[in-house]
């Protein structure tokens, strides 16, 4: 049950801190363009390979802690740290062509979700 919390508040300051780089950086460089999200995906990314780099792969961390940095910290903070850190290691793996087939069918599977659910809601909420 320890863990469990440790992971929830570390939910909860990821989320914290997307709301607050997201949001500065969005402010900062301005426009339509979401750069306050891609700033968090791009640190994201970085972060979380990092710890599964220092953790999981030369064992410098303990497990639990790895646990609540990428499940918790980095899983509030963004979830595509972790489709990242998935790509990566397929393709490190060799599989290459199943990196590239997971990438393709989150991107367009994410897509038609996202237009299906606007179609449901509109349907149901009304246009």
């Amino acid at each position: 049950m320890g863990r469990f919390l440790l992971i929830c508040l570390g939910g909860a300051a990821g989320t914290a801190a997307r709301y607050l780089l997201g949001g500065w950086t969005q402010r900062e460089i301005g426009g339509p363009f979401p750069f306050g999200m891609l700033a968090v995906n791009v640190i994201g990314s970085f972060a979380m390979v990092m710890i599964m780099y220092v953790g999981a792969t030369r064992n410098l961390l303990r497990p639990d802690v790895v646990m609540i940095l990428t499940t918790g910290v980095m899983g509030g903070f963004t979830t595509y740290s972790s489709f990242n850190y998935d790509v990566i290691r397929l393709m490190q793996g060799g599989a290459v062509g199943l990196g590239l087939v997971y990438v393709a069918a989150t991107l367009f599977g994410c897509m038609l979700a996202g237009v299906a659910g606007l179609l449901l809601a509109r349907m149901v909420a009304g246009a």
